[in-house]
């Protein structure tokens, strides 16, 4: 890739966000010469923005808002108070026949399909039983899932009584369930008795029955398969899920206000407990509808998979696919089973026409000398995204190489704090290697400086100085407001702080360079991590790697880098000084490690995220068992690893 990519005439002309411009020009007398003038707009009057989001997507509700927003403040924002909707409502307006809803694919191949007719009176069935159960508005309904139709099908039937949903991965242990969980108060589990990965089935028998005995407020739980007869606590009153979404009933949303509680997700938990993040229905309607119908170019027409575990925040946006009538296709079980080719032949198997993974995906299919144009018919393909880390220049260059030069490559950032992008895709705007395309529409996010000032062409922390409908509600238990706001408010009061260093660039793009609380400080020059794995995973011999800076009150830093080698490598000293070399040239010679060690694996959270703050914080001192959860990752095995190597560290 040599240069720009530039979106052909038939898809930006035809695109969405062409079609929602013109819109503004034509109903409300805004023309804009560009995207940069719209999203100037949409940040600096949010009111009139997500007014004529609400009438574009021409949301419903049975009573009129009183006001848009009624405070440009964070935290404190109240958005459209007397609106009524509700999350599951939306979705099935776009009930029809002759359409699946949802077509799944298990590791093995075997591939359903559940209509849209299906699906509602799944719902509707499902929905009717939970009344039946006593299930009220603002009550917790929780899932021990996989990712299959039926997880979605118990979301969106909690969804649509005005429960309070929330969903962890099977392949999390019962602890550490137990943490998020027990801080809601379940009335309802949801539970499958296991899950298949790479080659391999999990039991998770012993995990439901810990759940279901370590959750007091539990009355009901609802088995998804008898595979494993469990019996629960006497309080606890078993259901089996296939019964009652054969229940016949009419599907009856409660309409429940904008700000009601949607779903409670929560934050990595690796280190510490894990925040539970509450967002409202009307924010994630908003926010879905505009990233996927706006940002992605999706509608009824199209097929949407986004490659996730249900403990990562992308289940919830793939889910959002059905708010804009687009077909969701899950693929579940490993991306690397049978071959590395699985989840391109899906793409094919489905009918894909916008498909997104884990940046770390990408990267090891490229690593893996993966051609995904020999392995699939991807002619229907038309936008792929990535997130969860930034993707490396190379693998722009190796899409466009390997997939189709036509193909609308589509990275965004966020994050599931929000539920949403603050960086995203946009099918009028080229693609820039290394760079995200924009700025999303009515996130008013700047890169500060160290003094607080937005700066252009230059990194800094990313912050959004205006809120968004989808920021949390709140956090489950914290009655105070405190721990949110310091979670978000307390480095720049009234101004959010994501985390994240960015660089916007002059064009309009946005580059992300890692999260800033894992800085590499050298001689007081700041670098984000992500510009020192652009340099070293472009070795051949580098199939992944990791750093940190360690900082020692009254001592030098002392920058450790990690590599996972590639089958059949070593790390010799050439190899050391080709990196070496590689960090001098392309980053700066204050930013070459002081070790380089060669490690077995690179940890990761259940999220893809590199753990580089819970590493430095070990290598600090600190014990293992306080600064990472296992089960909260997924690869929890190179703990011992990592682990006895700060033993040999600290004793240096």
């Amino acid at each position: 890739m040599s240069a720009d990519w530039v979106p052909p005439a038939a898809l930006s002309d035809n695109s969405r966000m062409a079609a929602f411009m013109a819109w503004l020009a034509q109903a409300r007398g805004l023309n804009f010469d560009d995207y940069a003038q719209m999203w100037t707009w949409s940040t600096e009057e949010p009111e009139a923005f997500w007014q004529a989001l609400w009438d574009w997507f021409e949301l419903r509700s049975p009573t009129p808002h009183s006001a848009v927003l009624v405070r440009r403040e964070m935290p404190g924002a109240e958005w459209f108070p007397g609106a009524r909707l509700n999350y599951a409502a939306q979705v099935m307006r776009h009930v029809r026949p002759d359409r699946a809803a949802i077509i799944h694919q298990a590791e093995d191949g075997t591939t359903t399909e559940l209509s849209w007719q299906q699906m509602q009176a799944q719902v509707a069935g499902l929905a009717s039983a939970l009344r039946d159960m006593g299930v009220h508005p603002g009550d917790r309904v929780v899932g021990y899932l996989p990712n299959t139709p039926q997880t979605v099908v118990a979301f969106l039937a909690a969804a649509s009584v005005g429960a309070v949903w929330s969903l962890c991965a099977p392949d999390m242990g019962a602890a550490t369930v137990l943490d998020r969980f027990r801080q809601i108060d379940p009335k309802v589990i949801f539970t499958a008795s296991g899950y298949e990965f790479g080659g391999r089935w999990y039991d998770r028998t012993d995990e439901v029955k810990a759940l279901l005995s370590g959750l007091g407020s539990l009355t009901h739980w609802i088995s998804m398969d008898d595979a494993a007869p469990v019996v629960p606590p006497q309080q606890i009153r078993r259901h089996d899920f296939s019964a009652l979404i054969t229940d016949e009933a009419d599907f009856e949303p409660e309409l429940v206000a904008f700000d009601h509680p949607l779903w409670v997700v929560y934050s990595s938990g690796t280190t510490g407990s894990p925040k539970p993040i509450v967002h409202g229905h009307g924010g994630v309607v908003l926010e879905h509808l505009k990233l996927l119908g706006l940002h992605s170019d999706l509608g009824p027409d199209d097929v949407f998979s986004w490659f996730t575990s249900t403990g990562w925040i992308m289940w919830n946006a793939q889910v959002g696919g059905l708010l804009v009538g687009a077909t969701i296709a899950l693929a579940e079980g490993s991306p690397s089973v049978p071959d590395m080719g699985r989840l391109w032949r899906f793409i094919d198997d489905a009918g894909l026409t916008a498909f997104g993974a884990g940046a770390a995906w990408f990267t090891g299919c490229m690593k893996a000398g993966i051609v995904p144009r020999e392995i699939a018919d991807l002619s229907h393909l038309r936008m792929l995204g990535s997130t969860g880390s930034p993707l490396p220049p190379e693998a722009y260059t190796w899409v466009y190489d390997t997939v189709r030069p036509d193909i609308w490559l589509a990275p965004i950032a966020g994050g599931t704090d929000f539920a949403g992008a603050f960086l995203a895709g946009n099918p009028m705007l080229p693609v820039r290697v290394g760079e995200m395309q924009c700025r999303a529409l009515g996130a008013k996010v700047e890169a500060y400086d160290e003094a607080g000032n937005p700066v252009i062409d230059d990194v800094g922390e990313l912050v959004c100085t205006m809120p968004m409908p989808s920021m949390p509600l709140y956090l489950w238990g914290d009655t105070d407001g405190s721990r949110l706001h310091d979670s978000y408010f307390s480095t720049y009061p009234g101004v959010w702080r994501h985390g994240d260093w960015v660089k916007i660039t002059p064009e309009g793009g946005a580059i992300i360079y890692g999260r800033s609380d894992a800085t590499i400080n050298r001689h007081g020059i700041r670098m984000g991590t992500a510009d020192i794995y652009r340099v070293v995973e472009d070795c051949a011999e580098v199939a992944d790697s990791l750093v940190v800076d360690l900082e020692y009150l009254g001592q030098e830093s002392c920058m450790i880098l990690f590599l996972r080698l590639t089958e059949g490598s070593e790390l010799d000293e050439a190899l050391k000084d080709r990196i070496i070399a590689g960090l001098k040239q392309n980053v700066s010679p204050r930013h070459v490690p002081d070790r380089i060690v060669a490690a077995p694996d690179i940890p990761y959270t259940l999220t893809g995220k590199k753990m580089e703050v819970p590493i430095k914080k070990r290598l600090l001192g600190q014990p293992m068992d306080k600064v990472a959860t296992p089960d909260a990752m997924a690869n929890p095995g190179c703990l011992d690893w990592y682990d006895a190597y700060a033993r040999t560290h600290l004793d240096q």
